[in-house]
């Protein structure tokens, strides 16, 4: 018989703590992806909505402690001046999480992964988008929303944000912090939102406590490549990494 840790087959489990300390090593040295990673490979040896639970505790502790990294102050600073695109980022997701069990996600797939790919591969081509001063509260509460609406039922709502933060030529530290600051947001109302559904419940909550270890050490590793980048490499590697998601994304919604 075989051995169950959380949950999960012993190989099983160990095969999720592997891509968690990968994802965290990435979020750390990049600032996103830790969902990105964990919801397109662990629904390989298990379902979509325990690789959904999997993925909640640790999103949201490796989220919060970015954000306050360089301190309180700065944090709460973040969250000012970007409180339009946080605000909706939580709206949508507060929508969208209870259609998980129920909703088809490959239309969703298709529509975020053309866009997101049709962005990076312009971005890498030297194309540098300016967002108007008068339009910009209007393109974050838009954008903060259709990555709610996308968050709630796929468990990454970071790919729109990453995109608006680029445009809007963010630095780096600022960026990834203010990235880090969203997403504890929409992590906490993600938490919220499926111990409502029932996707994070008494079986699923420790496999989910449990992958807190491997992100966290994945983090500590990927913050000593991130602070050695330079902006220019940070932004190229975060674009790079926004290609492959997308076309990760492409493949989900055209495969399933």
């Amino acid at each position: 018989m075989d051995t169950i840790v959380a949950g999960l087959p012993l190989w099983a489990f160990l095969a999720a703590c592997a891509v968690t300390l990968f994802a965290g090593f990435v979020k750390g040295a990049i600032g996103f992806a830790m969902p990105l990673i964990l919801i397109a490979v662990l629904p390989s040896f298990m379902s979509a909505q325990t690789a959904l639970a999997a993925l909640i505790l640790p999103v949201l502790t490796s989220n919060l402690h970015q954000s306050l990294r360089q301190g309180m102050a700065p944090a709460v600073a973040s969250g000012r001046k970007f409180w339009r695109i946080i605000l909706a980022t939580m709206v949508g997701i507060v929508i969208s999480a209870p259609f998980v069990v129920v909703l088809p996600q490959q239309v969703l797939f298709l529509l975020l992964g053309v866009a997101v790919f049709g962005f990076a591969l312009l971005q890498l081509s030297g194309w540098s988008p300016d967002i108007p001063p008068g339009r910009r509260n209007v393109i974050e509460l838009g954008t903060g929303l259709i990555g709610g609406l996308y968050g709630g039922i796929a468990g990454t709502w970071g790919p729109p944000a990453i995109v608006y933060l680029l445009a809007a030529k963010v630095e780096k530290t600022e960026m990834v912090r203010v990235m880090s600051v969203i997403f504890t947001m929409g992590a906490v109302v993600l938490t919220l939102a499926h111990l409502r559904s029932g996707v994070l419940n008494s079986v699923t909550i420790w496999l989910s406590a449990a992958m807190l270890v491997p992100a966290s050490l994945g983090m500590a590793l990927g913050y000593r490549a991130h602070d050695v980048m330079d902006q220019a490499r940070f932004r190229r590697y975060t674009l790079i990494l926004l290609l492959l998601s997308s076309l990760n994304l492409l493949r989900r919604g055209i495969f399933g």
